[in-house]
């Protein structure tokens, strides 16, 4: 077999094409891939395509026409009229690469092989199974659209352009994965983008080199990030192509993978984390309220259970009238053990909701809640106030707009607990200043993942804290556009 990466050129002798291309296709050894071997205007011609990847109407439609054409009127220069006269369709091309036609044969187009031509046809009358554009589950708004990316990447570009009537949109498209050749296309702003970013991008996808994607985006964010060890995403995604819309605006990059729902989001801070589209779809006082309380969701979420417990094994630190956030009654283990447990049973839980059936998932909710903690509570396996505050907790994480940062916020409060229950107040401190070196050391690409918290900018850090009115009126991020003259 010849490898993949070399040019195979169309030869003069037609048998020989069609032979090579039906080999390495496996026409003989795959029920769906079809040779359709036709004569027209006294010419043998070689259809070759996938089952399901192509519009039967459109093909069915185009052999009518190549059944009318006469020796007559191919004289000359076939391939020509062939593409200009006698396939009426909109997206043909031509290739004389053999390799290159069977890589897009496999993508999905069909390709046409003429006898006495020295280039192989290629015709995108393709399609694919898809699901309709439905809103996102983790990304729900109360007032807003309702469509979202599916697993077909033209639907989610056409979705983002219906948005974006911008003469200077990109859609920049590129083939990544030795064997897969999975489509990706990075979308931006030419006007607005930072180039040099987007030429960095370019150049890190093309360096991929593995054999496919099989975790689609995932796979592509563990080539782009890097630093596997950090918990804490450098990308953002978002299966809404208004909030794409939104970030192309401001100058951020987006990644469309092939059979991924999610668009890559690029660059992209810790605040991007915590913005959420509910909170532009209501008046500024009204966002920046729904802002706050996210952003206290988050923290408590973080630091609440750390505290607590700081507090509980040392409550000579409690001020003065805050006694009772103490322990009232000692369960019959350690309190550190206590938490282990009740966070290894919500991931449980999550993990279980995931694969139950929806119908049945409320009701695996309130077993959960009601018998099993309350059932735990009286045995004296846990106590009531770690019952209540790890609650309190869990819905800080859910409050958390990106399912990836509350994954890491998650790992982070289970270590921050481990640091105080080892050396209390020294290590609830240690822990925290670890943490913000873990990030402060972190870069989104060129990006500081603090900024504007670190290193420090008024202005940004008051468009972080504060949902400005107006958001994309001539205001973008400092960090993607430092001599923007408008920012």
């Amino acid at each position: 077999m010849t490898f993949e990466g070399e040019k195979k050129l169309v030869s003069d002798d037609f048998k020989e094409n069609t032979t090579y291309i039906a080999e390495q296709l496996g026409v003989k050894k795959s029920f769906d891939v079809i040779q359709l071997d036709v004569e027209y205007a006294e010419r043998k011609m070689t259809l070759f395509m996938v089952d399901g990847f192509v519009k039967d109407d459109i093909l069915h439609l185009l052999m009518k026409y190549l059944a009318r054409v006469t020796t007559e009127q191919l004289e000359g220069n076939t391939l020509d009229k062939l593409l200009k006269t006698h396939l009426p369709y909109v997206e043909l091309d031509k290739t004389d690469d053999l390799n290159k036609v069977v890589h897009m044969v496999l993508a999905g187009p069909t390709a046409l092989v003429v006898e006495g031509v020295n280039e192989v046809i290629l015709i995108d009358a393709r399609t694919y199974p898809v699901r309709g554009p439905q809103e996102p589950d983790t990304e729900r708004v109360v007032r807003g659209a309702r469509d979202g990316y599916v697993e077909t990447i033209v639907f989610n570009t056409a979705l983002t352009r219906r948005r974006i009537r911008d003469r200077s949109l990109r859609m920049e498209y590129l083939q990544v994965g030795r064997r897969s050749k999975t489509d990706v296309v990075v979308c931006y702003l030419e006007e607005i983008a930072d180039l040099e970013h987007v030429k960095d991008l370019k150049k890190s996808l093309e360096a991929i080199d593995t054999d496919g994607l099989p975790m689609g985006e995932k796979t592509i964010e563990e080539f782009l990030g890097g630093r596997h060890f950090n918990p804490y995403p450098t990308v953002r995604y978002t299966e809404r192509p208004d909030t794409a819309a939104s970030h192309l605006y401001e100058g951020h990059v987006i990644v469309f993978v092939d059979g991924s729902p999610s668009a890559i989001i690029t660059p992209t801070t810790f605040w991007h984390h915590l913005q959420h589209a509910e909170e532009y779809r209501n008046k500024p006082i009204v966002g920046a309220y729904l802002r706050l309380v996210r952003f206290v969701a988050v923290w408590v979420s973080m630091f609440l259970l750390p505290l607590w417990y700081l507090f509980a094994q040392n409550p000579e630190l409690l001020p003065p009238g805050l006694d009772f956030i103490g322990i009232n009654e000692h369960g019959h283990i350690p309190l550190l053990l206590q938490f282990i447990i009740v966070e290894l049973g919500i991931d449980m839980l999550r993990m279980a909701a995931i694969h139950t059936p929806s119908s049945l998932a409320t009701a695996l909710g309130l077993v959960a809640a009601l018998m099993i903690g309350q059932v735990a509570v009286e045995v004296g396996l846990l106590t009531y106030e770690v019952v209540l505050y790890l609650s309190i907790a869990a819905i800080g994480t859910f409050a958390t707009p990106s399912y990836e940062l509350s994954l890491a916020n998650r790992m982070f409060r289970m270590i921050l607990l481990l640091f105080t229950a080892s050396l209390g107040v020294i290590g609830f401190v240690v822990g925290i200043v670890l943490w913000i070196i873990l990030l402060a050391k972190t870069k989104s690409f060129n990006v500081p993942y603090l900024y504007p918290f670190i290193p420090f900018d008024y202005r940004g850090l008051r468009d972080v804290l504060f949902r400005a009115p107006m958001p994309l009126k001539n205001r973008r991020p400092r960090f993607l556009h430092p001599n923007d003259p408008d920012r």
